[in-house]
């Protein structure tokens, strides 16, 4: 299922949230725990890939391209970009 842009968007601020109540919990030490800190990393990872969507439905849309087909990429491949 296709997601359009102010989905995505409203999907990266519901992940932006998550995160920083995350930061925020493990900043205060109640972050403890490997489940905890797996969690903290998957929020990441779907913030990564989401805005990577965003970027690809931008890039395609920029050269007359159709966004629509613009795909999640899977988190290895996200994740091994150099920032």
């Amino acid at each position: 299922l296709a997601m359009n842009d102010k989905e995505i968007l409203g999907q990266i601020d519901e992940l932006i949230q998550a995160e920083h109540a995350l930061r925020a919990r493990l900043a205060a030490g109640q972050l403890t725990s490997d489940e905890e800190n797996a969690q903290l990393r998957s929020t990441e990872e779907a913030l990564d890939r989401c805005w990577d969507l965003l970027r690809q439905r931008r890039a395609l849309r920029d050269v007359g391209g159709d966004p629509n087909v613009a795909a999640p990429r899977p988190v290895t491949e996200v994740e091994g970009y150099l920032q």
